[in-house]
């Protein structure tokens, strides 16, 4: 595991879709195609706004997945990661996408897990952007998370914490309209991917940052998994690493 430090969250946003980019390019290198995983949240804003800029990518040649969608939640809400992601990727790309497949979580969520997971095992992902939460979920898997299945997506519980998080960042008005499941790309899934680009930025999400780097693997740090995969880096801004031992802060 690799751990990038920047001055500030908007320079860790650029170093982690330049890394992206570049991971993009040589998988396309290598096949002509590339397959990716797509983040939402606030911690993608710098991200994608640089993703969509990168150069020298044939965006037509790629094929993207994403992580996350609220049970129950129309498109049409401002806080649907489906919205999300055609205003702040799809839209803005100067090529369209071979593909997106959209997560709809609509109206019969365990049916739409069952479709992804067979698109997506027949497109192994090369290079997979994700950020963790402040309770240290990745993707919508809160703890303890299901390091054990197998499954693709899953249907999930969101806890308080994360229901929280999503209030305070200003996607819904009121606790009680944060809806209460989601689908969720799985863990073992996530780790499936060749490469892991993880943003983590602001102080909130120091202590996760913590525990994920620097404490032991459990189920209750969900995003502890990391530790175990190959080719995974962190970018963090100097408030997220400030906890870490070797931060130097």
């Amino acid at each position: 595991m690799n751990v990038v430090i920047a001055k500030n969250k908007k320079e860790s946003g650029k170093q982690a879709a330049e890394l992206g980019a570049d991971l993009i390019r040589r998988a396309m290198r290598k096949t002509g195609r590339a397959n990716i995983i797509v983040a939402t949240g606030a911690s993608q804003f710098d991200v994608l706004a640089n993703l969509v800029k990168a150069e020298n990518i044939a965006w037509n040649n790629v094929t993207a997945f994403h992580l996350d969608e609220y049970v129950g939640l129309p498109i049409t809400h401002g806080a649907s990661f489906r919205k999300y992601l055609w205003e702040r990727f799809v839209s803005q790309l100067p090529l369209p996408l071979a593909a997106f497949h959209y997560v709809n979580a609509e109206e019969n969520p365990q049916a739409e897990c069952d479709r992804l997971g067979k698109l997506i095992a027949k497109h192994p992902i090369d290079v997979a952007f994700i950020g963790i939460g402040e309770n240290a979920h990745v993707a919508f898997n809160d703890p303890p998370a299901d390091f054990r299945t197998h499954k693709p997506y899953l249907v999930v519980e969101l806890d308080q914490a994360c229901r929280k998080q999503q209030l305070g960042e200003g996607w819904f008005p009121s606790l009680k309209t944060v809806p209460r499941r989601a689908i969720s790309m799985s863990p073992n899934q996530i780790m499936k991917s060749a490469a892991i680009v993880c943003t983590a930025p602001d102080e909130r999400k120091a202590r996760a940052v913590r525990d994920s780097l620097e404490g032991e693997i459990t189920p209750d740090v969900p995003a502890s998994i990391l530790q175990r995969h190959r080719n995974c880096t962190f970018f963090l801004d100097k408030p997220s690493a400030s906890l870490l031992s070797r931060s130097g802060a």
